[in-house]
């Protein structure tokens, strides 16, 4: 089974601003790390049950790379979200919360 790695507009950006190049290549290392053996990260509980997170540690701070995984004919990572952990997971709740709200609001219009 093959692995694909892809990104959720908000990672891409992440990513795309990030101009520290050790800390984009940690991030890089985790990334293929993941792709190996999605289970690195630890699942989340509660709201955000369903998410894995990595955790990064640079220059006396925790950043966290948020993923999910999805099954179709191959194996899918979705980065989710990347940044600092003391932001990371209130972003994280809106985006999932914003995300299920428009998801809920189109099923409703269609009914």
């Amino acid at each position: 089974m093959t692995t694909s790695v892809v990104f959720t507009p908000h990672a891409r950006n992440f990513f795309k601003k990030l101009k520290d190049q050790k800390l984009k290549a940690l991030y890089q290392k985790a990334i293929d790390q993941i792709a190996l053996d999605h289970t690195v990260g630890k699942m989340k509980t509660g709201n955000l049950s369903g998410i894995y997170g990595y955790d990064i540690y640079y220059n006396k701070t925790n950043y966290e790379l948020a993923y999910t995984v999805r099954y179709e004919e191959n194996k899918i990572i979705i980065i989710r979200m990347a940044g600092t952990r003391e932001n990371l997971y209130d972003k994280l709740s809106r985006y999932l919360k914003n995300k299920f709200s428009f998801y809920h609001m189109l099923v409703q219009k269609t009914r």
